[in-house]
């Protein structure tokens, strides 16, 4: 029997959940790829750690070049995490004609056009289903399983720090600090969790994702983001008044003559298939010319979900190799000559409808002031609450829009904020329906 010989990078959470399924699933996996999977080195910076896999200790190494540089290793797996040195050592690694398997959203969000143009010059493969969506198969599907459809719409939970916290604030009605706190404690929130509840992570995501879904190069700068630590649960109780749940969205969608690339907090419909995707999962709503819509769920994150998905890019990239077909799928499903910029729209470009709390003073003629700015830019109002007074004397006033264009929204808000019956800057949440 063959044997691929394996050089891993990084053997935190996810390296240990990928050499642990390697270990206990060797039989299945060598059942379906007809040749033997075999970790030749792991290098970490800490080798000294139990990371509760039985490893030969003779295998780990703190030095990723000697790794990299070994004639022996045929894949190498960077799952180092961030930019630098992940970078140094894949572009390393493709130098030296190794196949290379990855997990790092945030290093392809920013450099996946030079990787991937560095990869197809040295006719290799890069792997990279672990960095979206941990364990579904969201950018298999996309490249191979909708090969045939033009990909109209994409909604994703792509984020499960950020759905945990606003499910939580949803089923709970705590704030967002406490739940964030809570969410740290169980280990779903880093210590720093800017990247996740400032949207940063969705948008590493998505912008994957578009380069598979369109063809398009990788430009995560193109993406409007949006996150969700200005959500309260005052906010969450109109919404459910209204009919709404609130996720953080990764949104795109397709309209022939431009593409939408939008992360933000969003309303949905609460008996839509996705606002029923809570805690810590994720989801993809996709949306094909000819197959029509179709959602993928499960585990977002993870020590063995990711690793699932990190030892499935490992059979396929060994197939390739043993079958002499390396290049068989493009990387991003696109030929290379077929990937090409288009243009995505602004956000002052988007119409949809729209969620708007005001905090006024309590007096008349308030909320004819409000609708009477509103109206002049074009806004429509489809329903209103006035709510009574808070501790402070201001009066909650909570409308959905009918459609509106985004430019017209951001200038009507800045007029009615200036107002001197306004106490407080206005909340504005886009809806989405596509029922």
């Amino acid at each position: 029997m063959n044997t691929i010989r394996i050089g891993l990078l990084g053997f935190g959470t996810v390296g240990s959940g990928t050499v642990k399924i390697l270990l206990e699933n060797r039989d299945v996996i060598e059942a379906r790829l007809g040749a033997s999977l075999e970790v030749k080195w792991i290098a970490d910076l800490d080798i000294k750690t139990d990371r509760g896999v039985s490893v030969d200790r003779g295998i780990l190494t703190t030095d990723a070049n000697m790794v990299i540089d070994d004639p022996e290793v045929d894949i190498v797996v960077e799952l180092i995490g961030g930019y630098e040195p992940a970078k140094t050592f894949i572009l390393h690694a493709i130098e030296k004609g190794k196949q290379v398997v990855t997990a790092n959203k945030a290093l392809l969000a920013a450099h996946g056009g030079e990787i991937f143009s560095a990869a197809s010059r040295q006719g290799v493969e890069l792997g990279f289903e672990a960095s979206v969506g941990g364990g579904i198969p969201l950018i298999r599907s996309i490249k191979e399983g909708l090969v045939a459809n033009r990909i109209q719409g994409l909604f994703g939970i792509l984020n499960g720090t950020a759905n945990y916290i606003l499910t939580k604030m949803t089923d709970e009605g705590s704030p967002f600090s406490e739940v964030l706190k809570e969410a740290q404690a169980l280990g779903y929130a880093e210590a720093d969790p800017t990247f996740d509840v400032e949207g940063i992570d969705a948008t590493h995501k998505l912008t994957i994702l578009l380069s598979i879904a369109y063809g398009v190069p990788i430009d995560s700068d193109a993406v409007w983001t949006e996150g969700i630590s200005r959500i309260t649960p005052l906010d969450i109780k109109f919404m459910k008044e209204f009919g709404y749940r609130i996720k953080l969205l990764a949104i795109s969608k397709d309209d022939g003559e431009a593409i939408e690339a939008r992360v933000h907090p969003t309303l949905i419909p609460e008996d839509s298939l996705l606002a029923n995707v809570n805690e810590a999962y994720n989801a993809l709503y996709l949306r094909g010319d000819a197959v029509g819509n179709i959602m993928l769920y499960g585990p977002g994150a993870g020590m063995m979900p990711t690793g699932s998905a990190v030892v499935s890019d490992l059979v396929d990239v060994a197939r390739n190799a043993l079958n002499d077909s390396i290049g068989r799928v493009p990387m991003v499903g696109y030929q290379p000559g077929s990937v090409k910029a288009r243009r995505i729209k602004a956000i002052e470009e988007l119409d949809t409808q729209y969620y708007f709390r005001f905090s006024a003073d309590d007096r008349p003629g308030v909320l004819s002031k409000i609708a009477g700015i509103l109206g002049k830019h074009g806004i429509s109002i489809e329903s209103v609450h006035q709510k009574g007074r808070d501790l402070l004397g201001a009066v909650p006033i909570v409308m959905i829009t009918h459609e509106a264009r985004e430019a017209s929204v951001k200038t009507a808000l800045a007029e009615i904020d200036q107002l001197d019956v306004v106490r407080d800057k206005t909340m504005l949440i886009r809806i989405e329906d596509w029922k």
